[in-house]
């Protein structure tokens, strides 16, 4: 079969974007021809092809150009090159104006991969785009084929905000996240040997909650002072990281993006995996630093539930709760 996978982004430090290479793998073992299709992209495709269509270099820009995408013409008109493909799986708006069109058009066939919207902006403005987000997004979901949500917790808000069914597959944690990882190479890195090690991965982002993560772990010093908190990732809003770099303290280390092959390396070196974030769809990296044998400390929301397996969770916002929960794993009571 020929198949067309589309994503905004295709890049490392995102976990949709690893769902889609893993996804793009798979089917490229099976035989059949894949072709991922984007907006950008840093991820190096193996037996399959990408094709990044562009968009802004800006931050801001970008942001109002993936939700006005439509009126960007000259790139609408891809969706006939979609004609040549037996799918189309789309797994985040504005792709799925490609896929839902093509659908339209030539019946090819059309799944959606439900990643979830986080409807909970930092504040006006922000609230107003991710309704806008969500509204052009069930706008595109009226000609879907299939539907698959990443979490029981997605199925049932997908079903609520566009009365559209979906079925339930997980993300796939790859077998490079396992026990037998050594993590000398990280501890090595910066100086770990007898220390505590949290560690946090993902966008540097307000709905991380990584803020809140550094409320939390002043308290934990208090109790565990060779404590050291790892925050692994890319700033998505340059305010926001400037405010979190001003009010950490020396025991807190931001790595920057991490490549992809050094991830497994970063679970193995911590005792404790922390995440504060205020709304999930899955949360893969809670997941892939379970496969490695670690505990997780998080709030209770989203498909954290159903995730978190091994750890403790919070309430939200219970920012001495979450504290207390890290203190008891790391004293191992």
């Amino acid at each position: 079969m020929k198949i067309s996978i589309l994503t905004p982004t295709f890049n490392y430090y995102s976990g949709i974007d690893r769902v889609v290479q893993q996804q793009a793998e798979e089917y490229a073992r099976k035989g059949d021809k894949v072709t991922v299709i984007t907006l950008e992209a840093g991820i190096r495709p193996k037996n399959y092809r990408v094709e990044v269509l562009g968009m802004p270099k800006n931050p801001l820009m970008q942001r109002l150009y993936r939700l006005f995408f439509f009126l960007d013409f000259g790139k609408m008109k891809y969706y006939k090159n979609l004609k040549n493909y037996d799918v189309a799986i789309s797994h985040f708006y504005p792709m799925n104006l490609l896929a839902s069109k093509a659908r339209r058009k030539f019946n090819i066939k059309y799944i959606y991969f439900n990643h979830g919207i986080n409807l909970e902006g930092d504040n006006f403005i922000q609230n107003i785009y991710m309704k806008l987000f969500s509204f052009f997004t069930n706008k595109t979901l009226k000609n879907v084929d299939e539907a698959y949500s990443v979490s029981n917790y997605l199925k049932d808000d997908l079903k609520k905000v566009s009365g559209l069914d979906s079925k339930v597959i997980y993300n796939k944690i790859d077998k490079r996240f396992n026990r037998n990882v050594k993590g000398d190479k990280i501890i090595k890195k910066y100086g770990l040997k007898n220390k505590k090690v949290l560690l946090y991965v993902g966008r540097i982002t307000p709905h991380k909650g990584i803020h809140i993560l550094l409320e939390a772990f002043k308290s934990i010093k208090t109790e565990i002072p060779n404590a050291v908190l790892i925050v692994a990732g890319n700033p998505t809003f340059d305010g926001y990281f400037k405010k979190l770099k001003s009010i950490a303290g020396k025991d807190v280390i931001f790595a920057g993006y991490i490549d992809d092959k050094d991830l497994p390396s970063y679970y193995a070196a911590c005792d404790i995996y922390t995440t504060c974030s205020l709304w999930e769809g899955f949360d893969l990296p809670a997941a892939e630093v379970q496969a490695c044998g670690k505990k997780v400390v998080a709030f209770d929301i989203g498909s954290h539930p159903e995730i978190v397996k091994n750890g403790i969770l919070v309430e939200k916002w219970d920012v001495k709760g979450f504290a207390e929960a890290v203190i008891r794993i790391l004293k191992n009571k």
